[in-house]
Order: structure tokens, then sequence, then C-alpha cells
């Protein structure tokens, strides 16, 4: 089966060194890799500052990996992604989106968001840190940091060239999650937390989600509304209102079946226990009173 390569080293020569493996294990035939996501994200390496933050060694980075063999022919060795750390300010979008769109020959796409970093986790009983790493401090993932990822999804899409894809990550639990991150432009959705939490059958479920959103909405391709975000205006409040409503009354209703068909079988159960008294009476011949 096809394989997507993630890696992170501790230096750039690692990272290096990691993607000339890759291309000579691509090479040789021995395992069928799809594609390697360079992780200049990662919040959680001692005494190195996160690369997506830093635009000049971003800039280093991405001009050292396109100089590689695997890079530098017409066509790449192989489809190359970015993991982008979250941005919170519009100039750093503009900033990192530039450095891709510069090197848009060897980037196929860009995964965002990767763990909004510095967050922490007291372990309440030991009164400690739940990690060990830095002092505890690390990435902060799952369904915290949705919406950051939304942001950062719509606005990738928008600065990066049409050539480069953009993925979506970051707190993806639901196929409304999944629906979500499409509807900002996103051409995959990555799930991390919640497959380590629920495991494998996460995927399925998640899609089977989406689709059944598809299907009551109209949509017969995730095309039809990928990057179809549309403008905050009143009528969309409006209908927002409307369809809540119409939940709201739906789940009401089920609750007044639920409820009256439990008092339904209340009375049968009382009826078939009065039958039976009934007949045990007359078998064993008791006087009824």
């Amino acid at each position: 089966k096809p394989y997507m390569v993630s890696i992170s080293g501790k230096n750039i020569a690692d990272n290096l060194q990691m993607l000339q493996k890759i291309s000579s294990t691509i090479e040789s035939g021995s395992v069928n890799i799809a594609a390697v996501e360079l992780n200049l994200a990662c919040p959680n390496i001692v005494g190195k500052p996160t690369i997506g933050y830093d635009f000049e060694q971003m800039e280093d980075v991405m001009k050292q990996v396109a100089s590689l063999p695997c890079f530098s022919g017409s066509k790449p060795l192989f489809p190359l992604g970015v993991k982008m750390p979250p941005y919170f300010d519009r100039p750093h979008f503009e900033m990192a989106a530039a450095i891709l769109n510069k090197y848009k020959h060897i980037v196929s796409y860009a995964a965002s968001i990767n763990t909004i970093g510095n967050a922490l986790a007291i372990d309440y009983h030991a009164e400690m840190p739940v990690i060990r790493a830095k002092g505890g401090f690390a990435g902060l993932s799952g369904p915290a940091v949705k919406y950051t990822a939304l942001a950062n999804v719509k606005q990738m899409r928008e600065l990066l060239d049409n050539s480069i894809d953009v993925v979506g990550a970051g707190g993806v639990q639901t196929g409304c999650d999944a629906f979500e991150m499409i509807l900002c432009g996103a051409t995959a959705v990555q799930v991390g937390t919640c497959h380590w939490t629920e495991g494998p059958g996460c995927f399925d479920r998640i899609c089977d989600e989406l689709k059944a959103i598809m299907k009551d909405k109209g949509y017969g391709n995730v095309e039809d509304f990928r990057g179809k975000l549309k403008e905050w205006s009143k009528e969309g409040v409006a209908l927002s209102r409307q369809m809540k409503m119409k939940s709201k009354q739906s789940n009401t209703s089920g609750d007044v079946q639920l409820k009256t068909s439990n008092n339904n079988s209340s009375l049968i159960i009382a009826i078939l226990f009065a039958i039976i008294a009934v007949l045990l009476a007359d078998k064993l011949n008791i006087a009824s009173f």
C-alpha cells in the first residue's frame, strides 16, 4: 500500500539526509511512497525555534531542499508537502505563502495547521506537567484548535498559488468538521487526535457523516462546495435560525414519540401481567376478590 512519510529532523541536515534516503528508497522500488511531508512547524524541539515562524530560516530550508537531486529535474521524484504552523497575523500568512509560492515547482501541498505551541497540561494528582520534554510545554491539538485551523486553511488557500493544494488539519472529529475544512478550501483533510482516541474506525465514520451532510445539502461532489465559504449576510443568519428551529422541533417531536412509545409499552406490559395473573388464578383455583 502507498505511504505518506512525515519527517521532522532536529536540524536542516537531518531533514536533507532523510529526504535523500527516501529518494533512494523510492528509486529502488522497495516501498510505495506516495508523498513526503516536511514538518516546518514542530514546537517540541528543545532549544530550537519553530522554522515556520522564522521566515529567513524557512527560506533557507526550502532553498536547500530545492537543490537536492530529487527536486532538481523538470519533475520532482515525489510530491512534497509542507506542514505549517498556525499563524495569527495577516503579514505572517503573506510571508509564509510568498516563500511557498517561490518554490511551487517542488511544493505539492501545504498542510495547515500543526499544533499550537506552548500549551501546558498539568497532572492534577502528581502536581506536575503531563509530559517531560521542555518543562511540559508542548503543542496543543484536538477540538480546541479547530477554529484557528479553519482560519488558517481559508487564508492559505487565498494566498497560495493554485498549483499548491491546502490540506486541512486541526480538530477534525466529525463529518461536519471535515465539511467546514473543505468549505474553506481544503483539498484533503488530516485526522490526528481523533484517530489516537478513537482508532482507525474514525475514518469511515467521518466519511459516512460527510456523505450524509452532502446528501442533505444536495451536493453530489466535494467540488460543488470546496472553497465556497459564503460572506456573512442577514439572509444567512435567518436561514441558520430557521434550520436550528426545525432541528429543535424535530428533536422535540422525537422525544414526545419516544415518551408515548414508552407509555404504550408500559400499558401493554401491565395488561400482559393482568392476563397472566388471571390465567394463573384460574389454573390454581385461586379465588379472586
